[in-house]
């Protein structure tokens, strides 16, 4: 069984300009998830995918670059695109898709993760924050009856991915077209770990976070 996993990476983006390698930690942001799944047990191979062979410098080392076409750029490529351009170039029975704005994942989440696909017991798994709290979409209570309301300890919780990883059998994703399956692993982060980095806002947030934690 072959486990490979994957980084898409281009050093702009829209929303905060040179987010992948603006410095957090000690390192700059890219750094940070592929030094976590470099350290990941059952991991055989970890790519960086992108258009510019610079971004190895930005990077630990043990990573392997895969140049990617400059098309999947684009602002209005869908992601799925480009982990579909991955996948039909890099072989694998288990794939590990990670992303760059979760730079606090622990290996030991992806770990854990990981070995409920291994072991068979789930085709996928994702990374989640658990919000216990009471929820509404659209105008309506999502997890509670508003008219009878309980405890908040005991309220249906809600999940919310987070980025820092998508976990899927190759079938998932060619036969289906997804990358969480139809038997999924929720893998809970907390605190540091469910950080995402999407804007100047989160990035200060992770910044000063860091500075606490003293990472």
């Amino acid at each position: 069984m072959k486990i490979v996993a994957f980084v898409p990476i281009k050093l702009n983006s829209q929303r905060l300009s040179h987010k992948n390698i603006l410095p957090i930690a000690g390192h700059p942001l890219c750094w940070h998830i592929v030094n976590s799944l470099l350290k990941s047990r059952g991991i055989d191979e970890v790519y960086v995918y992108c258009s510019d062979s610079k971004v190895i410098e930005y990077l630990p080392e043990g990573v392997i670059l895969k140049i990617r076409d400059k098309r999947l750029d684009g602002n209005t490529v869908k992601g799925f695109d480009i982990y579909s351009s991955f996948i039909n170039e890099v072989d694998a029975d288990i794939y590990v898709l990670a992303h760059t704005t979760s730079p606090f994942i622990k290996p030991s989440s992806i770990e854990n993760a990981l070995s409920h696909i291994i072991i068979g017991d789930n085709d996928s798994a994702f990374s989640a924050e658990r919000i216990q709290n009471f929820s509404w979409y659209q105008g309506k209570p999502i997890n509670y009856d508003i008219n009878d309301v309980p405890r908040t300890q005991d309220i249906e919780p809600v999940w919310v991915e987070t980025s820092a990883f998508f976990m899927f059998k190759k079938n998932v994703f060619t036969e289906n077209r997804r990358r969480i399956g139809f038997y999924p692993y929720i893998q809970e982060v907390t605190g540091i770990e469910a950080v995402d980095i999407d804007e100047k806002k989160d990035y200060e947030f992770a910044c000063k976070l860091a500075e606490i934690e003293n990472i």
